[in-house]
């Protein structure tokens, strides 16, 4: 009877905390907006104001930090706050980051045929990335761009 006292109290704290951890993937990672209208709330919590309202669907964010229902995140020209996480999905997108239009081309290197020039602000569903170029689709279309033209590519 003892041990099983013992066992009680020593593994309960440890039910107790798989929750958290299971709600709590490392930080930073890559997410991406999934809804058609998200706040960005100077803290974590409804009762925080409002700094933006994003219209964007797959726009991509870098999640920094997480509590409880709550992900602080940065978009990609820097601005960061809280949006509740239901509005976030972890599919990857890429935000292309350029001044100048981006090429993408038809395979991984800068002499395969160019498919189309992409405007900077074009959000791309990102596949993998190799050998500095990713596999980006947009709408219907899909090829390759430079990763460092990407935001929402690589690390984060």
């Amino acid at each position: 009877m003892k041990i099983a006292r013992f066992l009680l109290l020593v593994l309960a704290p440890l039910g107790l905390a798989a929750p958290a951890r299971a709600e709590d993937p490392r930080t930073p990672y890559w997410a991406s907006i999934r809804a058609g209208e998200v706040n960005m709330r100077a803290g974590p919590g409804e009762d925080y104001r409002i700094d933006w309202v994003y219209h964007r669907p797959q726009l991509p964010v870098r999640v920094l930090r997480t509590m409880e229902g709550w992900r602080l995140v940065e978009d990609p020209d820097g601005a960061r706050g809280w949006m509740l996480a239901r509005f976030l999905t972890r599919q990857r997108t890429a935000f292309v980051k350029t001044r100048d239009l981006a090429e993408m081309r038809d395979g991984k290197a800068a002499d395969a045929r160019l498919l189309w020039h992409v405007e900077p602000g074009v959000v791309a569903v990102l596949g993998d990335c190799d050998k500095g170029w990713c596999a980006v689709t947009i709408g219907e279309r899909a090829g390759y761009i430079v990763q460092t033209q990407l935001w929402g590519a690589g690390e984060p």
